[in-house]
């Protein structure tokens, strides 16, 4: 087995903060307000190392995903939501329930290989698309993280990508 990623995580999914903003952020104008909050949060988990992230007093688990742009070349980095499992950490391209899926996704799709920030530590990893069977198995874990990722997959047609990420 392979070194287990960091699990550290601040706040709490049981607080009345996080349970007022659950809801909210299933909402299609809390899911523009985070989206448009992304940047903000994309620049709190820089500066402090993936250690500290906007949605932190809510208990939710967030990293720094970096990746390469498939037609830039150029590192994209994107805060992400994730599901712990000892040596993988899975996320989502949810998108917020949008019709499209996030540049992140075909980013690894072009190129597995990209970093994730996470508790102080910059780690190397490779991302493997979930398979089909076990999507719904993980996805079920996204919405026990918030249940906002229930009606994110309520808004959509398109079928989510799910990777698993693991220490190159």
């Amino acid at each position: 087995m392979a070194e287990p990623f960091p699990n550290t995580q601040w706040g709490s999914r049981d607080n009345l903060l996080s349970r007022l903003a659950h809801p909210i952020a299933a909402s299609k104008p809390g899911s523009w307000l985070i989206r448009t909050l992304t940047p903000a949060d994309r620049a709190v988990l820089r500066r402090t190392n993936g250690k500290r992230t906007l949605l932190g007093p809510i208990g939710a688990p967030v990293i720094l995903l970096t990746t390469t742009g498939r037609k830039s070349g150029q590192p994209r980095t994107q805060p992400l939501l994730y599901v712990h499992d000892g040596d993988t950490l899975y996320v989502v391209g949810s998108n917020f329930g949008q019709a499209h899926h996030p540049a992140w996704t075909g980013n690894l799709l072009a190129n597995p290989e990209a970093t994730v920030v996470i508790a102080g530590e910059t780690i190397p990893v490779t991302a493997t698309p979930v398979p089909d069977d076990a999507k719904d198995a993980i996805y079920q874990r996204f919405i026990e993280v918030t249940p906002a990722y229930g009606a994110y997959r309520e808004r959509t047609t398109r079928d989510l990508r799910i990777f698993a990420l693991t220490r190159a």
